[in-house]
């Protein structure tokens, strides 16, 4: 991610019921190419006045095995951040819990032979490792960039892949789902398939509005609408609510002369924020921040005081709920 700093710094604003404890339910770490997010940042972010009590990283590439099989290098990464949460819950960091959840990726496609992969993560953290997420988003348009797992067309409809999605009931851990909108009808085939692994829906199901996509929100809207109401009749589906300041999402925020306020981010974006309180209720509805990602468009206090401005017509249990009691019970955190 860009260093933006200077320019995020131009929009500051009074931090909203910062009281209110909050559980980041998704977040990133990574250090490559002189790019660099780990604990020190995170800690810049996550202390920029509102009330963090804990996180949870959610799987990004980052430092994989060197040296072991393909298929076992992802391990790397629980590994690495399992250090962070160590480092962070020493006497030395304060009182918020950074990664005390952990998403981490395998390939689902290796079928019930994922299991060597998926044991190795829990013996890396068995703590704190919660979940896989094996990223899906595909689109047939060179335009827009794939996964970063290099996922093939219909990828949640194939039978190795289920075989492999089935054996995280084994291990009582759940599913991270990364997609674009259309494909959110073949999440809704899988949760219903297999109603025994709980499934986090990450970032709205990826509204696309780049390359064929642009100028079509509207439409794109009102089918999301009805493919997110389908899948909120799966009671094992939770929602993350948040990830759409990505340049993927077409709002543009990233190219403007000052970042987004809350105000603006509200009014751009609410509407998915609402529909999906709507359907899915507040006990499986989490704000998340994204960060990294969504730092090209907004600072996080200026992102999470967005947050608390559309809930602002909800019931204290409703938002307690939407801060922190989800996530708590989606990644079952020990705080």
């Amino acid at each position: 991610m860009p260093d933006n700093d200077e320019w995020l710094a131009q929009v500051t604003e009074e931090i909203l019921e910062p009281g209110l404890p909050i559980i980041d339910p998704h977040h990133h770490l990574w250090d490559r190419n002189g790019d660099t997010y780990l604990l020190r940042e995170l800690r810049l972010d996550t202390d920029s006045g509102h009330n963090i009590v804990a996180t949870v990283f959610v799987e990004c590439s980052s430092m994989y095995r060197a040296g072991a099989p393909e298929h076992m290098a992802v391990v790397g990464e629980t590994e690495f951040v399992n250090g962070i949460a160590a480092q962070s819950a020493s006497c030395e960091y304060g009182p918020m819990r950074a990664c005390a959840g952990i998403v981490s990726t395998a390939d689902l496609n290796l079928g019930a032979a994922v299991d060597e992969v998926l044991e190795a993560h829990i013996a890396a953290a068995p703590e704190r490792f919660r979940g896989i997420r094996h990223a899906a988003g595909w689109d047939a348009d060179p335009g827009v960039k794939n996964s970063h797992s290099n996922p093939f067309e219909n990828m949640m409809l194939d039978s190795t892949f289920r075989e492999g999605f089935s054996r995280l009931a084994k291990y009582d851990l759940s599913f991270d789902a990364w997609c674009y909108h259309h494909q959110i009808p073949q999440l809704t085939d899988l949760a219903r398939a297999h109603p025994d692994v709980p499934i986090i829906f990450d970032h709205f199901g990826g509204p696309l509005g780049i390359g064929p996509y642009e100028g079509k929100r509207a439409e794109i809207l009102e089918q999301w609408r009805k493919d997110v109401a389908e899948l909120a009749k799966c009671e094992n589906v939770y929602a993350k609510i948040g990830g759409v300041a990505m340049a993927v999402n077409g709002f543009g925020f990233h190219k403007n002369a000052k970042p987004a306020t809350s105000d603006e981010l509200m009014d751009a974006t609410r509407a998915y924020y609402d529909h999906s309180i709507e359907v899915f209720g507040s006990e499986r509805c989490m704000f998340e921040s994204n960060f990294p990602v969504d730092k090209v468009s907004v600072s996080y206090a200026v992102l999470w005081n967005a947050f608390k401005k559309m809930a602002a017509g909800y019931s204290e249990a409703e938002k307690t709920w939407l801060f922190h009691d989800t996530a708590k019970k989606a990644y079952r955190l020990e705080l």
